[in-house]
């Protein structure tokens, strides 16, 4: 039986706030998983150059979900799923990406990539807007705003860095990281998340494995200066397995339901994340990575905020 009349525009409200509820505990379960391979990476790249490390984040997290997979939908969805396509969009935005963030942050600074990425937000919107999928209004406006200020405001604030190749290589890894989270989600759709996630995260490992091994054969220093130990596999199974296999995965489920530009408000929260994580492990409390998560989450609720509908008046 079909459901008309109120009851149906009930029943709608009632499906959209469960999905809107839903995507936004995936936003931040996805960025708390993310922050998780924070204090990981740190210890890790003690030792490990930046490329190494991301070719084995790809490699671990893809082999993880790759056996996830099948046991959830079978060797078959492997099979008939365009895999060339995948490739091409993992490789030139996750994976190009990766790199690009990289190259910015040694030609400037940290917090020059921290708060040029804190804007990716806005990037995200630039991107719907042209795709048609996102109208603007002003409480989607005023949502943006207190993202990117909230962001900046987590990770201390700072002063940019000098400019030129370097911002403008983080500039471009967000555009590609929106693009490559838009399009596993618009190409892919027929696929279950963690399918979605796959696809594109080999494209991802191709990319950096393919950057690595051309590294290594001209010569350049990017593998691990120490050997391979258990402590070390450990820190890498939590900056794979949390930081990317686990957060992709619920990153993808939240773009599906509020779309890129709303679900990368999350991401401004990460700083916030964190700190709880490392100050669970003894470091001290940051309020302004706290003010900043709260100036974030405000942005969040205001963004979503349903447009008024006009009252219908009665014509006597």
């Amino acid at each position: 039986m079909s459901v008309t009349g109120p009851d149906a525009a009930g029943f709608d409200a009632r499906a959209r706030t469960r999905q809107v509820v839903s995507g936004n505990a995936l936003g931040m379960a996805s960025m708390l998983a993310w922050a998780c391979g924070f204090p990981a990476a740190e210890f890790l790249l003690a030792s490990w150059p930046p490329l190494a490390l991301i070719a084995a984040r790809f490699a671990f997290a893809v082999a993880l979900l790759m056996i996830i997979w099948v046991m959830r939908d079978g060797v078959q969805a492997l099979m008939t799923v365009r895999w060339g396509r995948g490739t091409l969009i993992g490789g030139l935005t996750f994976g190009l990406g990766a790199y690009l963030l990289l190259l910015a942050q040694s030609l400037t600074d940290a917090v020059t990539v921290a708060i040029i990425a804190s804007a990716c937000p806005v990037a995200a919107a630039i991107v719907e807007v042209a795709h048609g999928t996102r109208r603007m209004t002003w409480a989607f406006l005023i949502g943006l705003g207190a993202s990117v200020v909230g962001g900046i405001v987590a990770i201390g604030g700072g002063t940019v860095g000098s400019l030129g190749l370097g911002a403008l290589a983080a500039i471009f890894s967000c555009f590609l990281f929106v693009y490559g989270s838009l399009y596993t989600v618009r190409d892919y759709s027929h696929l279950s998340e963690v399918g979605r996630s796959t696809v594109t995260l080999v494209g991802g490992l191709v990319f950096t494995a393919g950057a690595l091994l051309i590294s290594h054969m001209m010569g350049l220093d990017v593998l691990p200066t120490r050997v391979i130990d258990a402590e070390q596999i450990g820190l890498l199974a939590i900056y794979a397995i949390a930081g990317m296999a686990l957060s992709q995965v619920m990153w993808i489920a939240s773009v599906g339901r509020l779309g890129v530009a709303v679900a990368s408000f999350h991401i401004n929260v990460a700083p916030f994340y964190v700190m709880l994580i490392m100050f669970a492990l003894g470091d001290g409390w940051s309020w302004s990575k706290a003010l900043g998560a709260g100036i974030v989450i405000a942005g969040v609720v205001v963004a979503q905020k349903p447009p008024r509908r006009r009252r219908a008046h009665a014509h006597l």
